[in-house]
């Protein structure tokens, strides 16, 4: 614990009350149950969403691209699998939708495995003219208009992608030939008046009108419900934290919504982008490096 924050846990007068690494059942964390030596380096964080068209749990589905996958944790919310894909190991975990969810994986994970980085895998919708249904979008940062982060730090903190998931998607995108964006996803809680779309019975406030250009002449990509969680959290713990969303729809242009468009492509970058993480952090500990830079690639890389 920092000791910054030491002083003010400290003066926290329900300590005794309140199991710092959270709930246990049987020695493992409540909600995940995870064995935290069973997670992986790099963690996938996807909702079982009928949105992405999976036809089993996302987690057994994404899990299948990997070499000795495993289920290693399910509990009445999560589902968690481990494998390695081109010798990084890799876990997914699947849960409902929303920060909220989002969150206690995240605690869960952060305070008790040795995990580096983490991604939101999943579907999102397109709010701008230049994305197109299929496509996918890395996000290098998220507009946090959900309540949950806000709850951890105030909205002027930034949810900025970590830039090594960035280069390493950008670049597994590249060699995979797919099309693909980067830049900047919205987060929100509600999926209707909150995203500018009508709620029950055609439901809107004068406010609903200007959130969809609001947003598009801001340059937003996408929105989803839970990257937003996984960058901020990630960030403020000292982990990596990535985003990298299919888009099935646009609301700007009008293309309609196709389950599952562009999803699995999503899945191919992240874990091909996971790859290339892993080769650039057994550079780093080549060089003794905390961080990474092209130029530890050699001359005319």
């Amino acid at each position: 614990m920092k000791e910054s924050i030491k002083k003010l846990y400290d003066r926290y007068d329900f300590a005794p009350n309140v199991p710092l690494k959270g709930l246990l059942i049987d020695g493992k964390p409540a909600l995940t149950g995870i064995d935290p030596a069973r997670i992986g380096d790099y963690v996938i964080l996807t909702v079982r969403d009928p949105l992405c068209d999976y036809v089993d749990d996302p987690a057994a589905q994404i899990a299948q691209h990997l070499e000795n996958a495993e289920l290693v944790a399910r509990t009445g919310m999560f589902t968690t699998y481990t494998g390695t894909f081109e010798g990084a190991r890799i876990s997914i975990v699947s849960g409902g939708s929303g920060s909220p969810e989002a969150e206690l994986v995240l605690h869960e994970f952060l305070e008790n495995t040795d995990a580096t980085t983490y991604v939101r895998v999943g579907g999102s919708g397109g709010m701008h003219e230049s994305v197109r249904p299929g496509d996918v979008v890395i996000s290098r940062g998220v507009v946090r208009d959900e309540g949950m982060t806000q709850a951890y730090i105030s909205p002027s903190y930034p949810a900025a992608a970590s830039y090594e998931v960035v280069m390493a998607f950008v670049q597994a995108a590249y060699d995979l030939g797919v099309s693909f964006h980067v830049g900047i996803t919205r987060s929100s809680d509600s999926d209707f008046c909150g995203v500018g779309r009508p709620s029950v019975g055609g439901y809107m406030q004068p406010r609903h009108l200007e959130v969809i250009d609001y947003y598009r002449r801001a340059g937003v990509l996408n929105g989803d419900r839970e990257s937003a969680a996984v960058v901020t959290l990630a960030t403020l713990f000292g982990k990596r934290g990535g985003s990298i969303c299919s888009v099935a729809d646009n609301i700007v242009t009008g293309e309609t919504f196709t389950a599952g468009a562009g999803h699995d492509t999503a899945i191919r970058v992240a874990l091909k982008g996971f790859s290339l993480l892993r080769q650039m952090d057994l550079e780093k500990q080549r060089a003794g490096q905390d961080f990474w830079t092209p130029s530890l690639r050699g001359a005319g890389a």
